[in-house]
């Protein structure tokens, strides 16, 4: 309905003025209308006249070419034209349904990129709640999906990592790993990269070994070497690793696709730094190699250091050129702390001189810090992280003290709608006891109002009365769902799941006044009002559905 009055306003303008205008209509306050342009102020001063008065040609002509869908046009302040739909018309907007603008496109989206060795951070669940939205929005608008994660299982962490499991072994001796039993495995290696870290930073001795260890696990993998007692070692706390972050993930409902490991991107982004510093994309330095960022107003970063390894910024290189070759995408979706804002404007830059698609594709969004209401920046160097199960485990206890018993669909939607009823960008503070509370702005609130919804429903069954001639709660209520379409549209394209959130919220409010005033069974529109019930709880539970929370019919 939004972009067929947007046309036939545009039209108008056209006819009476031979001018063209890029009509976007917004939503006024209810009182005003349904919609509202400035077209008559856009036009005032190509056409040289009032705004005022060529609002008034304009609803006139809007009047006479849309009186089936228009139940009144009017003008307020200096020109603004206010549109309110006839009902017909409101009930075809209700049924309208998100656009399918990227149908036939395919997408990558990378996500919670936790690094095997260390532990699941609470930066770690956050953008995977976030990247799961934002998949199904992407999805929900026609694009083929495609959900992948990345992780350093090569680097310096592991170095350090391996440097401390070798001391609790008594060194290479694989066999020893039977005494960690299964349930204390993360943590058991998030120990030993704190003691790792530690030893680096205080024993000259120790980040001599440590050096030289992560070099032993570049050669590892590039000698596919998985016999020694140093690569069994590895390879099998590198799979401790994955296991744990898969029963995370089913935990809160997200699954990956695809794993990428830092040993799979490293020799990919190895070899293209290489051959592009043939090119003179990258230059050596110091007998590194570099690229110059300050040239294009950024900073200069490493590719490969002095012992010809590659760093962070290669293995990145690597993983969009993997990325591109396993799936030929139309836009790659990366979201990430905010960080590593400017490392990775480095990174995208020196892809932009030999695959400037690639880069152009490419959408990098960032987040900030979540912490626990009162809490401090986490740090897994430190030790003194707060945990992604931290989180889950302060919804729990928030829950069983405010309601006396455990509800895990509660507590995990009173999580996730925490996080996503934030825009996207500032750090996060995340407030237990109020995520969890059945009053306010939170994921409990909206489970409630929706099985509270089906079980209005379950009491009678609706005829199949004619929605017309609403009266004023009725209407109010239909036009609120009649936002939904617009405001899914408006998430998809602006990657940013709050506007859903902020609208199901405000939707609750508005059934909320409906229902006090209007009975519903009983009433001799109990027909009408069941319909109107219905289309309630279905866009609840698809918004919510988007968001990744659970619709539950009874709480």
């Amino acid at each position: 309905m939004k972009q067929e009055l947007e046309a036939a306003v545009a039209a108008v303008c056209k006819e009476l003025f031979d001018t063209d205008v890029r009509i976007d209509l917004s939503r006024p306050d209810e009182q005003f209308g349904d919609y509202a342009t400035n077209a008559a102020l856009q036009l005032a001063k190509e056409v040289g006249k009032n705004p005022r008065e060529i609002a008034d040609q304009v609803a006139g002509k809007l009047r006479a070419n849309l009186g089936d869908k228009l139940r009144d046009v009017t003008i307020a302040g200096p020109g603004f034209i206010n549109l309110t739909l006839s009902d017909g018309a409101l009930v075809q907007a209700v049924g309208a349904k998100p656009a399918k603008s990227l149908a036939g496109q395919k997408i990558v989206t990378e996500y919670s990129d936790p690094n095997p060795f260390k532990v699941l951070h609470a930066g770690h669940i956050y953008t995977s709640i976030v990247g799961d939205a934002i998949s199904n929005l992407l999805e929900s608008a026609g694009g083929e999906v495609h959900r992948v994660n990345f992780g350093g299982d090569v680097g310096l962490h592991v170095g350090k990592t391996m440097w401390a499991m070798l001391v609790e072994l008594g060194g290479e001796n694989p066999e020893k790993l039977h005494d960690v039993s299964e349930s204390e495995r993360s943590e058991w290696m998030a120990k030993c990269y704190v003691r790792g870290t530690a030893a680096y930073e205080d024993d000259e001795a120790a980040k001599a070994k440590i050096v030289e260890l992560n070099k032993r696990v570049y050669q590892l993998v590039t000698d596919g070497d998985h016999e020694s007692p140093f690569a069994q070692i590895y390879w099998t706390c590198r799979q401790w690793s994955y296991d744990y972050f898969d029963q995370f993930y089913a935990r809160i409902g997200t699954k990956f696709e695809k794993y990428y490991p830092e040993s799979e991107t490293a020799p990919i982004g190895l070899a293209t730094v290489k051959e592009q510093l043939a090119k003179g994309v990258y230059q050596e330095s110091d007998g590194a190699v570099v690229f110059d960022g300050e040239k294009y107003g950024l900073h200069t970063r490493v590719f490969i250091n002095s012992h010809g390894l590659p760093t962070y910024e290669a293995k990145d290189v690597g993983l969009i050129m993997a990325k591109w070759r396993d799936y030929h995408f139309d836009k790659s979706v990366v979201i990430t702390g905010n960080d590593i804002v400017e490392y990775m404007k480095v990174v995208l830059k020196s892809i932009e001189q030999f695959e400037s698609e690639l880069a152009k594709r490419s959408v990098h969004m960032t987040h900030g810090n979540v912490k626990l209401a009162g809490g401090v920046k986490m740090s897994s160097r430190k030790g003194n992280i707060l945990r992604a199960v931290d989180v889950l485990e302060a919804a729990a206890a928030a829950n069983q003290e405010a309601s006396g018993r455990s509800d895990e669909q509660a507590e995990l939607g009173a999580v996730k709608y925490a996080f996503l009823k934030q825009r996207i960008g500032a750090d996060i503070i995340y407030d237990p006891k109020e995520s969890v509370s059945l009053e306010g702005n939170s994921g409990p609130y909206l489970q409630y109002a929706h099985a509270r919804a089906r079980s209005i429903l379950a009491k009678a069954q609706a005829g199949n009365a004619t929605l017309e001639n609403f009266e004023a709660g009725e209407r109010s209520l239909l036009r609120k769902i009649s936002e939904y379409a617009e405001i899914v549209d408006r998430a998809t394209n602006e990657l940013m799941p709050h506007h859903i959130c902020t609208y199901l919220y405000e939707l609750a409010q508005v059934f909320n006044r409906f229902y006090e005033h209007n009975r519903v069974i009983g009433d001799e529109r109990q027909d009408v009002r069941l319909q109107l019930v219905t289309r309630y709880a279905d866009v609840l539970k698809d918004g919510l559905t988007l968001l990744g929370i659970a619709a539950p019919s009874k709480m």
